[in-house]
């Protein structure tokens, strides 16, 4: 039987030796049988002789040397790094779907869901102030959670939601059916659930669509008081509408995992605002066992095969 031929690993420009380390160890566990080395380590006749290959985000001079790629796995959620950088690939482009890491993100969305719910960020402020002053709690039933964007783990974190007791209410570009969940779709179903919505979770993809959908239109069709917790990107959420609505009180309280320049710099105002809660993009991070052990099976069924596993939709950019 002839020998495999090395899988290539891609990594991101700039990423770190130590973080392309533990994926290549984490996936050669989950292929033992299996040559994986990074770009920079094949030799010309290995990298004509892939067909497929493991990538982050990788540079598209070294993709473009890879001449017979059938198709490229992202080991991320999130494919719009990609896409930035070979917006019409003549080859499959794979995301990572992981119930692990919408287990994750499920987990994340409570934890700070509940922060919200059960007004944390007053009492913090109360305790800056020395004020003793006791609130009412809110039953889950009572309060409107708004999850935008309903995709593998929007759906998760709705579901998650539902089984608390919250009221919770679900946006996407077609509709959805989800038990416990009042979908909306469209324009005018995205004006009605944000107008709704006490606390809205932002899990949208980032496409041409996407792009500063919540702009200072749409943070004031929330009711006033709202929260907002963005675990998507950036681009999503325009970044001055916020500030605004933070400082005129439309807005209560924002959590923040998603900068538009990650590590967020010492000087943004985000880190200073008594409104707004600050993560170092950690919502959900991938789990390299996991994201490992997927690849692998895609992988095997490939050689096995020839199939090629679903790939992104390059229209809508995921």
């Amino acid at each position: 039987m002839p020998t495999p031929p090395i899988i290539p690993f891609l990594s991101a420009i700039g990423a770190s030796d130590a973080a392309n380390e533990a994926w290549l160890t984490a996936l050669r566990a989950a292929m033992p049988a299996r040559e994986i080395f990074p770009f920079a380590q094949l030799n010309l006749a290995s990298r004509k002789a892939a067909q497929y290959a493991i990538a982050t985000n990788p540079d598209p001079a070294e993709v473009a040397q890879l001449p017979n790629l059938r198709w490229l796995h992202s080991v991320w959620a999130g494919i719009d790094g990609l896409l930035r950088g070979m917006p019409q690939p003549p080859f499959t482009l794979v995301r990572l779907i992981d119930p692990q890491l919408s287990q994750t993100m499920a987990e994340s969305v409570l934890s700070w869901v509940l922060f919200l719910h059960r007004e944390i960020p007053i009492f913090q402020a109360q305790q800056r102030l020395s004020h003793w002053l006791p609130r009412a709690a809110v039953n889950f039933r009572d309060r409107r959670v708004g999850v935008l964007g309903l995709g593998e783990l929007g759906q998760a974190a709705a579901c998650a939601l539902v089984a608390l007791g919250f009221d919770v209410l679900g946006y996407a570009r077609t509709p959805k059916r989800i038990a416990g969940v009042r979908c909306f779709h469209g324009a005018e179903g995205l004006t009605r659930m944000l107008r709704e919505s006490e606390i809205v979770v932002c899990l949208l993809p980032a496409t041409g669509e996407t792009k500063n959908l919540l702009d200072a239109s749409a943070l004031a069709q929330l009711p006033q008081g709202a929260c907002l917790i963005n675990f998507a990107r950036a681009a999503i959420l325009d970044d001055q509408a916020l500030k605004a609505a933070l400082d005129c009180g439309q807005i209560a309280h924002a959590v923040l995992d998603v900068f538009s320049q990650e590590p967020l710099p010492t000087e943004s105002w985000h880190w200073q605002h008594p409104k707004v809660s600050v993560l170092p993009h950690c919502a959900a991070p991938t789990d390299r066992r996991t994201a490992a052990a997927i690849v692998a099976q895609r992988i095997a069924r490939f050689d096995a095969s020839g199939e090629i596993p679903a790939g992104i939709n390059l229209g809508l950019g995921y």
